[in-house]
Parts: structure tokens; sequence; C-alpha cells
């Protein structure tokens, strides 16, 4: 095996140089940019909600002027739903895929590096509007008429327009990459029914990226064709509609919701079974419910709406709607507790998150559910209630398995444990400044304080509610920072992990710790879902993982059917290669062209674009790769 290892890693190694770290194309180099990124975008959300928080934690403060608080508000939402939420389980299914599916890199190498350039450019591109003082300033959501231009003059929404129509090119090709993935480069034998349940919850929400984005990049056209081509979509006076921008939005919006949980969830049905010690319950209802929210997220977008005056049974069949989705929900929720159920769960920091996540899961899902009901949707209805709801489903269900997630996949993504003992002291500071800080919002949505305010009046009666608000949420920031501390230090001066420290059960944890470069030296062969648990579970037929095609000439992994994974024939992967970072500058030259008008600059980068496109697509011989 010694010599086929140095054959593997020869084809297969990345140069340690500047040219080797900017073109490369390993899945996992690349699904650990997406994750280190999507925190530093966590981050700089969090620091402008700190400054809001501040603003609000009394009465008449004083600390921000309401175009500064604006900025924040606007800049914090799509800071944190856009460019943290979903990129960061990006980097868990770039980093984790091809290892789950026993593969050597997922289908379309050059793709998957393309769509990381274009969400960091993306996300730069956004900030630029800081150094100019002109930060998207009329929410997360945009509503038209605001954002038009008689409203908003200055370029403050273009950035917004431009920034998520550049994002959304990252987005919609990762997604095309994990469909491709998913169907065609699997380990033979794993059949559609032996996939991790964290495959089948971004593969749905991979699905639901294709199908909802492009509402979202449609409204971003027609709101900056109506701020710079002088067109009316949005615009009441001229024939066009304020709720299109809404119908065009949440069409996407709601989807999205489940594109940034699905896989959180997922993350939470690989853990709990290995500490556990038992395969999770109802897999096969599991990844039905999977599928199932996925499909009904399309169906339930307008019980964001329901006080915009559409007609009675057009809401009545959407509240039916958006309580029918819980189902789905439920079944998961109900597995995780039956794997639970008589078993003799190992307390170890990444279960403390997932046990943590099921108990904000029941109450961001109960606090949902009940916006469903019309009547009590119209009282709640841009209320601190909402927003208590929000960051119960994007912090609760979307950070704390993240968190639990990187805890479990640290040793292998580094090959070094993160501390135990300051996990545990992370996990409780974490959880009790998320209750502390956004339990008290629903009562503060119940006293009737609306949403969107940069400041109230001390006799209004929520001076406690939001001191203890804010309160909370600096406890639960230091939390997230005595994590950040914990990987720095860790990652110099951690012990170092064994190739399966939590005796898991699925194919990444039979590669070393961290993986070579080529992820496994012979292609596996599977025979169940638990790959590693097979002698235990006592199988009919027994998975090889020491034997097998070992495919030493060339970046070469297995093709295989989309069923049954039978192979096919061999694939040609793509050497690393500077092309993905040309085509994204050339993109963000495009978007800032397009934001500054400059004409003759952005019909050159079209040009260029056309023909990088052109090198991108030119056939190549197969020993230089596919993809």
């Amino acid at each position: 095996m010694a010599s086929i290892a140095a054959r593997l890693d020869e084809e297969w190694r990345t140069p340690h140089s500047l040219y080797g770290e900017l073109s490369t194309v390993d899945h996992k180099k690349i699904g650990k940019r997406y994750l280190v990124t999507a925190f530093v975008f966590l981050i700089i959300g969090g620091l402008e909600a700190a400054l809001m928080r501040a603003q609000l934690i009394g009465p008449n403060e004083r600390w921000l002027s309401p175009d500064q608080y604006n900025q924040l508000f606007t800049m914090h939402g799509t800071t944190m739903i856009f460019w943290y939420a979903s990129p960061v389980l990006s980097g868990f299914s770039n980093y984790l895929w091809p290892l789950m599916l026993g593969s050597r890199d997922m289908a379309f190498p050059r793709v998957n590096a393309l769509s990381y350039w274009t969400f960091l450019f993306s996300g730069l591109f956004l900030y630029t509007s800081l150094f100019l003082g002109q930060m998207p300033d009329r929410g997360w959501f945009a509503y038209a008429p605001l954002t038009e231009l008689q409203y908003s003059p200055a370029l403050n929404m273009d950035f917004y327009a431009l920034g998520l129509l550049f994002l959304t090119i990252s987005t919609t090709i990762g997604a095309i990459n994990f469909v491709a993935t998913a169907f065609s480069v699997r380990a033979p034998g794993m059949s559609i029914n032996r996939l991790p349940i964290f495959i089948w919850s971004t593969l749905t929400t991979s699905f639901s990226m294709i199908f909802a984005l492009p509402a979202l990049s449609v409204a971003c056209v027609y709101l900056w064709f109506d701020r710079r081509l002088g067109m009316h979509f949005f615009d009441p006076a001229q024939g066009g509609s304020a709720m299109l921008w809404q119908h065009l939005f949440w069409v996407f919006g709601h989807p999205w919701v489940y594109i940034i949980v699905l896989p959180a969830m997922g993350i939470a049905s690989m853990v709990i079974p290995t500490f556990c010690r038992r395969p999770i319950a109802g897999y096969t209802y599991v990844a039905l419910a999977t599928v199932s929210t996925g499909v009904l997220g399309f169906g339930v977008w307008v019980h964001h709406m329901f006080a915009t005056g559409l007609p009675p049974l057009s809401m009545t069949f959407f509240s039916g709607a958006s309580m029918t989705i819980v189902i789905p929900s439920a079944v998961s929720l109900f597995a995780w507790l039956a794997t639970l159920w008589g078993s003799k769960p190992v307390i170890r920091t990444p279960m403390l998150f997932m046990l943590g996540f099921i108990c904000l899961f029941v109450i961001g899902g109960l606090s949902g559910v009940a916006t469903a009901v019309v009547p009590y949707d119209w009282q709640l209805t841009d209320t601190y209630f909402i927003v208590a709801h929000i960051h119960y489903v994007l912090i609760g269900i979307n950070l704390f398995p993240v968190i639990g997630g990187l805890y479990y996949w640290f040793p292998k993504m580094t090959g070094r444990m993160l501390d135990e003992r300051l996990g545990r002291w992370n996990f409780w500071v974490m959880f009790i400044g998320m209750n502390v800080g956004f339990f008290p919002m629903h009562i503060a949505g119940l006293l009737g304080m609306p949403r969107r305010i940069y400041t109230y009046d001390g006799s209004m009666g929520w001076n406690t509610v939001n001191l203890v608000t804010s309160l909370g949420a600096y406890l639960f920031a230091i939390g997230v920072l005595m994590f950040v501390w914990n990987v720095i230090k860790s990652r110099v001066r951690g012990a170092i992990a064994a190739g399966n420290p939590w005796d898991a059960s699925t194919l990444e944890w039979s590669t070393s710790s961290p993986p070579p470069e080529y992820n496994f030296e012979v292609i596996p062969t599977v025979r169940s879902r638990d790959p590693l648990w097979e002698d235990r579970l006592e199988p009919p037929e027994q998975s090889s993982l020491r034997e097998g095609p070992t495919l030493t000439d060339g970046r070469l992994t297995v093709q295989s059917a989309p069923l049954d994974a039978d192979r096919v024939r061999l694939l040609h992967m793509s050497e690393d290669t500077l092309l993905p970072l040309i085509v994204a500058l050339v993109m963000l030259a495009l978007f800032y062209a397009l934001l500054f008008r400059i004409w003759g600059l952005a019909l050159a980068a079209a040009v260029m674009l056309g023909v990088a496109t052109a090198w991108w697509l030119w056939p190549q011989h197969p020993e230089h790769g596919e993809g």
C-alpha cells in the first residue's frame, strides 16, 4: 500500500505555494475555506448585532442615528441569512460529501472552486459599501417601493441587488455540482437507500436552490432595472406592483428557510446515532421527511404576507400548508428522540450541542406554527415575536448543529481534537445566552414592540425585556468567541486525533485524520448504511474498505449508476487550475462596472467572461480532466 499511496499522492497533491493555494480544486480545502469565510461573516454580522443591541439596551439611547441603525439592521440580516447560514453548510458538504460517498472529489472540481471564489467576491463586493458609507439600508427583505430610486437615490440598494445577484451564481452552480455528485460519483454499492442522512438533506436543499433562486435573481434584476434603467416593475404609479417584489422574494425566501436548516438537521442525524451507538431510528421515514419538507417549503410563502390584504381563500390554503409542513419536521424530531430512547448516549461536546439543538428546535418550531394561524399572525406581524422566531430558527436550528458538527468533524479536518472542557463551557454559555437573549423577544412582541425601530420611549413598558435581551445576546456572543478560541488553540496544541475518535459508522471515518488529498487508497465497495459498524450489526454482506480499484494512473474516480450505484466507468477529474479564480475576478469587475454604470468596462468584462467560458468548455484530452 505504501507504493500505491505514494503514486496517488503524486497525482493528487497540490503544491504548497501561492499558485497551489490559488489554483487548488481539492474539495477539502474548498470546504474549509467555505467554513472559515462563513464564520468571518458570522462574526461581522454579530458585531453589527452588538451595536444594535447597545442602541436598544435602554430607552431613548443615542448611540446610533436612524440611518446608521437602518444600515446595520439591513447588513446584519443580509449577512447572516445569505453570507453565513447557507455557505457554512456548503462548507460541511464540500468537505464531507466525497468522503461520505467513497469518492475522490466532487463531480465538477473546477465548478466547486468557482462557487467558492464567487461566494467570497460577492461578500467583498457587498462590504465595499461600508467604505463608501452607503451600506444597504432598506431591510434585508428590501420591500418595494422603499427600495425604488426616489426613496433611495444613493448606491445603497444597488449594492444589495447586485451583491445578491452575484451570490446566486455561486449558490446555483454549487447546488448543481452537489446534485451531479450525489447521482454520479458514489462508491460502488452505495445505493440510494444507503446514503447518509446528511447527503439526503443537502441533496434536497440543492434541488430547492435550483428552483428557488431564479425568483430572487429575477427580483434583483427587476429592482436594478427600476433603479438604473428607468423601468417600473415595482412602481404602482407607472403600472408596476410593489406586491410583485414580495411574491418573488418570498417564493424564494421560504424555501430558503429550509435550505438553511435541513443540512443542519442532517448534521444532527449523523451525530446523534454515533453517540447513541445505534443507527438512526426510522431511516427511511427521516429521508422521506427531509425530501417532503423541501417540497412543501415551496407552498407556504404567502404566510409571510397574511397582512397584505390577500383574498381569504388564498390565506386559508397557505395557512393549511404552513401547518402541514410541521409533520415531516416532527418525523425527524421523533426519530432523534427514538434513537435516544433506550440508548446510553455518550455525552461529549458534539452531543451536548445536539441535545441543545433539539430543545431550540421545539421552541422555534412552535413559535413558527403560531404564525400559520391567520388571526394570530395579524397580531404578531412586524413585532419582535417574529424576530424571536427568526433567531430561534437561524441560531437554534442552524448555528447549534453547525458548532456541534465542527466539534464532531474537527478531528477529521485537522487531525486534532478540540478541548473538551472548554467545549462544555462553550455549550452552556451559548445555550444560556441564547435563551436569555432571544426568548424575551417573544414577550416584547406580545407587549407590542414593533420590529425595525431604532429607539423607544421609557413609558412603553419594554425597558426590562430589552435590557435582558441585550445582556443575553452579549453572553451568547461570548460563547461564540469561546468556540473561536477553542479552534485557534486546538489547531496548534490540541490532542492528536485517532482516525475514528468517536467510533462513528460512516465512510469518512475510514480514512486517516486528516484524510490524504486523494481521500481513499482504494475505492470502497459498500454493502450497508453503517459500513464501519458491520461487525456488530452482522449484515449479510460485508463492505470492502481495503480491497478494490486503486486508480493510480491520473486523477481518477468511479462513476456510478444513479440508483443502485453500480460501477459505470472511470471519470478523469480536473487538475489544479487558476481558471475558476480568473472567471470569478472577471465577474467581480463586471458587477463593479454595473454598480458604477461604467458601460465600457461592463462590455469588456462581458467579452472577457465569454472568452473565459469558451476556454473553460474547450474540449480536452481526458487525461487533463473533465469538470
